[in-house]
């Protein structure tokens, strides 16, 4: 069974940063396609950044040169780092990853979701 564990998050004003990381297991960091997604409210759930199979990664336009996304093989964490963060930054983001999977990722490829943490940007 796989499982993310998000943690981080949080408030910051525009301008500011936050960190999100999640864990997993040795296998998933290693092997799986992982990233990052949001759901703002009202609106649809997008990718953010991810992860294929190979290392490979895909940021979203909305986020480039903003957010970093990353991950630590020695402690199984994957992390987003956001900077120069805007009001329209504000969503819940999720972990998530999916079994061999390669680039163009969306969600329909992403089998195991974490659960969601809250980040809040106000000008």
């Amino acid at each position: 069974e796989v499982e993310l564990l998000e943690s981080g998050g949080g408030s910051a004003h525009a301008g500011g940063s936050l960190r999100v990381t999640c864990a997993a297991s040795t296998h998933v960091i290693t092997w799986y396609c992982m990233g990052w997604f949001r759901r703002s409210e009202g609106k649809e759930r997008e990718m953010v950044a991810v992860f294929d199979s190979a290392g490979m990664t895909s940021v979203s336009d909305s986020v480039k040169g903003r957010f970093t996304i990353s991950k630590d093989y020695g402690k199984n964490i994957m992390y987003l780092q956001m900077d120069s963060l805007k009001n329209e930054d504000t969503a819940m983001y999720y972990c998530a990853a999916g079994e061999y999977c390669y680039l163009p990722i969306g969600e329909e490829k992403m089998k195991t979701w974490g659960k969601g943490i809250l980040v809040t940007v106000s000008s």
